[in-house]
């Protein structure tokens, strides 16, 4: 089967696809990836995958959309996939629309969507969030096979009508790449100047306010006996704040205990060397660094949103049968998270426990391989 996977941009496809296109490939399909050209497009293309640019905007310009569109259709009539496999809000309402119009009987696509988190579910104005369901809801009169990342945005996909299939896959990561690194642990603190007493705390995410890092940064303001290491930047394509500001009010606040350390490809030993991760996002769908935290052994503060409240068991929240893995703070709320963050700081035989607790989940629920697996199956490949 020759499938398309349609994505936004070069850190999407490198980050969220890539499993995946490895495995239906493994399964003997021909797989092509449809982005917006960019650097991070290298690795799949040394993997020997085609990658086709596609000039997609992450916008509502309705210019640059119309052009992302009519490549896509071209694209589609050309290469008269047999699945077309489309991701995220907008570039998979586009995706999809295109497939739908490229259909022709010498050749008709399956059409399918993972849902990597509603526009609608997220903060703004009432106009964005209205417009966003009903495009999600014609989107789902189109869509073959309907997945999302998370379980909460399945029920939403069925409760409002969207489609009534929609079945959640979660998302996964390999647990041969994130687990505890001693060894890494001691030359990355040695490199960075962090001793075996100092607590580091690792955020990893796009530089962007949804993120939530004027909170964390001013949390940390709070924690004295705790480090903070960022990891990420800023794409190209991302709006809103400019974060600056707040990271150097930091830089000058905290001094030795505040590091930026960029992009890294190495985020596995960055998260190594680590003690505590924290993911303060207004909103998220299935966070793929909480998976990578979790797997490699980190307590994980996070915020009680969709998403990491399906992956995190909050202090005293404990199931049966299961371990406390993390806390759960508001969005958008300073206190808790430094409150929380200090609890963590101050106490490392919690830190282990938790960690350990989340490993343990980790390797459950969001282990790459059967999460990969189960979509493929899913999607009949």
């Amino acid at each position: 089967m020759k499938i398309a996977e349609v994505i936004n941009v070069d850190f999407s496809l490198r980050h969220f696809l890539l499993p995946l296109m490895r495995g239906a490939r493994a399964r003997g399909h021909e797989v092509v990836g449809l982005c917006a050209e960019g650097p991070l497009l290298d690795q799949p293309r040394a993997e020997g995958f085609r990658v086709i640019p596609v000039p997609m905007a992450r916008s509502l310009n309705p210019v640059a959309q119309a052009r992302a569109f009519r490549a896509l259709l071209e694209v589609f009539r050309e290469e008269r996939f047999d699945l077309v496999h489309a991701h995220m809000p907008i570039s998979g309402l586009l995706g999809r629309a295109a497939a739908r119009w490229a259909r022709t009987p010498a050749g008709v696509p399956r059409i399918a969507y993972t849902c990597h988190g509603f526009l609608f579910n997220q903060p703004g104005p009432f106009w964005r969030r209205g417009l966003s369901l009903g495009l999600e809801w014609a989107a789902g009169r189109i869509t073959d096979t309907y997945l999302t990342v998370s379980e909460e945005e399945a029920v939403d996909a069925r409760r409002l009508g969207i489609h009534a299939g929609a079945t959640a896959v979660l998302n996964g990561r390999d647990p041969g790449v994130f687990h505890p690194d001693p060894a890494a642990r001691a030359a990355l603190r040695a490199e960075f100047g962090a001793t075996e007493a100092d607590c580091v705390v690792v955020a990893v995410s796009r530089l962007v306010r949804h993120k939530g890092y004027p909170e964390l940064l001013e949390a940390m303001e709070a924690v004295p006996g705790a480090t903070l290491w960022v990891v990420g930047e800023r794409l190209a394509t991302d709006h809103g704040e400019d974060l600056e500001p707040h990271f150097a009010r930091a830089e000058a606040v905290l001094g030795r205990r505040f590091r930026r350390l960029g992009y890294r490809a190495d985020v596995a030993r960055v998260l190594a060397a680590a003690d505590v991760f924290c993911l303060p996002s207004h909103f998220e769908g299935l966070p793929m660094s909480v998976i990578e935290a979790m797997l490699t052994g980190l307590p994980v503060v996070a915020t009680d949103t969709r998403g990491p409240r399906e992956q995190v068991v909050p202090c005293g929240q404990r199931p049966p049968g299961g371990s406390e893995t993390g806390f759960l703070v508001p969005p958008m709320q300073v206190a808790p998270l430094a409150e929380a963050l200090a609890r963590l700081a101050e106490d490392p035989a919690l830190r282990a426990r938790m960690g350990e607790a989340g490993r343990g989940r980790a390797l459950e629920h969001f282990d790459e391989a059967k999460v990969v697996g189960r979509t493929l199956d899913l999607l009949g490949l």
